[in-house]
């Protein structure tokens, strides 16, 4: 059983919330958009952080 990993590249995030890599970098840029942990070069998003992203842009339908 592989283990889920704590930690994703901004590839691996763009991925999953379907934005390009290039806005994560601008949102970067401009102070907005994700919680990210940054070490020299390389960029991490948690991926507790990206479920939380996701789930605050939940839109609720009411069935009719």
């Amino acid at each position: 059983m592989s283990e889920i990993p704590q930690y994703l590249d901004e590839r691996q995030v763009a991925r999953m919330i379907g934005r390009a890599v290039q806005t994560l970098r601008n949102d970067r840029h401009k102070g907005q958009g994700l919680p990210y942990v940054k070490f020299g070069r390389l960029v991490r998003y948690s991926v507790q952080d990206v479920h939380v992203f996701m789930e605050s842009h939940r839109v609720e339908v009411s069935n009719l």
